[in-house]
């Protein structure tokens, strides 16, 4: 795995997918962000096995490797922000350690093995609909009062929505 994209082009998907990444967590791989090379787009993935959120970026110059690796999210993050504007970034895979460098700048990550990442799941039984932001933001907004925050019943951390034809409730 090896290219070199932009930091601003980076920055904000990374931000995105980091800000779900935990900062305590009980599995180290879950401290990481899965970076995906395939072609000229890269994928970028965290979760905290409750919630995924991947943010893709196409890069501008063709990769010279493509691959997957997963690799510390804060570490990443506070790399990408510490750069000066419109620096490019240069990925290297080197066996268990990703190399990124910009300008004279030189960081070594460790790295721990994409296929351990965990993934949710997709479930091809599931409802999908479409509704407006304002009006799924409205009601959420008018029950969002009544869940528990950290009830051992974790049931009742939620909402439950049930969809009927033409109707959520």
């Amino acid at each position: 795995m090896k290219f070199v994209i932009a930091r601003e082009a980076l920055l904000k998907p990374l931000n995105l997918v980091a800000g779900v990444v935990e900062r305590r967590q009980t599995l180290a791989i879950l401290a990481n962000v899965q970076l995906v090379l395939d072609g000229q787009e890269l994928s970028l993935t965290g979760t905290d096995l409750e919630v995924e959120l991947i943010g893709r970026v196409e890069l501008t110059t063709p990769p010279e490797s493509e691959g997957e690796i997963t690799v510390p999210a804060r570490k990443l993050v506070d790399i990408c922000k510490s750069l000066p504007d419109g620096s490019d970034i240069e990925f290297n895979l080197d066996e268990n350690r990703l190399i990124l460098k910009s300008g004279r700048s030189r960081f070594t990550l460790s790295t721990l093995p994409a296929a351990d990442f965990p993934s949710v799941e997709q479930s091809d039984n599931g409802q999908s609909f479409s509704l407006k932001q304002g009006d799924i933001k409205r009601l959420i907004e008018k029950t969002a009062f009544a869940m528990a925050q950290q009830d051992v019943r974790y049931y009742l951390n939620g909402m439950l929505w049930e969809v009927s034809e033409g109707q959520l409730r």
